[in-house]
């Protein structure tokens, strides 16, 4: 269907701007989990000022490493390692999730930190390793490199946006951290097939579909409005 329409001999003027809006919504899309999970790490630090300078920092350099990655692409595809490192690393982060416990609050947390240099690597690797599965569905629309850049830009752009969004509602929902793990874990589980069996990779649209009924069950309960309160006085007397 995508590929009609890019060849389209009544739209020949349209085919970069509708390819640049594809790559842009494949961004946003495949980047929900993305950013709940940088959201995830970012609350590793308990100061919110320093949350938001690690996701700055953070990205700042996941830009850096991103372009590299696009611009390496086609030698990168060719070894299945980097992915299984990519897979490997994911999961161990939805391992070091779900096996972490408090004594109060929530039941599960992300890494923690004491303080900014720990979190921005994190943030940065984390988003690698995100990368190798959006840069090669980017690749696999458009061959234009040019193209695939300005999508990334606009993805990263987005990116901090959104984990900015997650940060806040982390503290609303009560599901909504182990959803987004849960994702981490889907793209993680995406990415060692794609290493090891590709033939057993799911279509990209059942992959989001699965994250979107993953993420309504995130956003289905909230947390109590007196919870929730607390948690704000407690940061502000941080």
């Amino acid at each position: 269907m995508l590929d009609q329409i890019l060849n389209s001999p009544l739209n020949p003027g349209l085919e970069a701007p509708l390819v640049l809006l594809v790559l842009v919504v494949l961004e946003a899309v495949l980047s929900a989990d993305n950013a709940i999970a940088l959201a995830a790490i970012a609350q590793g630090l308990e100061d919110s000022t320093l949350q938001r300078r690690a996701l700055n920092f953070g990205l700042a350099v996941a830009y850096i490493l991103r372009i590299t990655l696009i611009l390496t692409a086609t030698w990168v595809i060719q070894f299945w390692q980097f992915e299984l490192l990519g897979a490997l690393y994911l999961l161990w982060l939805v391992f070091q999730y779900f096996t972490s416990d408090e004594g109060s609050g929530r039941e599960h947390h992300g890494p923690r930190f004491t303080s900014l240099w720990q979190a921005i690597p994190i943030i940065a690797i984390t988003d690698l390793a995100f990368s190798l599965d959006s840069v090669t569905t980017a690749i696999a629309v458009s061959k234009d490199t040019w193209l695939v850049l300005t999508g990334g830009t606009i993805g990263v752009i987005t990116l901090r946006f959104m984990a900015g969004l997650f940060i806040r509602w982390l503290d609303e929902f009560v599901h909504l951290q182990d959803a987004g793990y849960i994702t981490v874990a889907l793209v993680g589980l995406r990415l060692l097939c794609k290493a090891i069996q590709p033939d057993l990779v799911p279509p990209e649209w059942l992959t989001i579909v699965c994250i979107g009924v993953i993420f309504a069950w995130g956003f289905s309960q909230r947390i109590p409005a007196e919870e929730t309160a607390q948690s704000q006085q407690k940061e502000e007397q941080r």
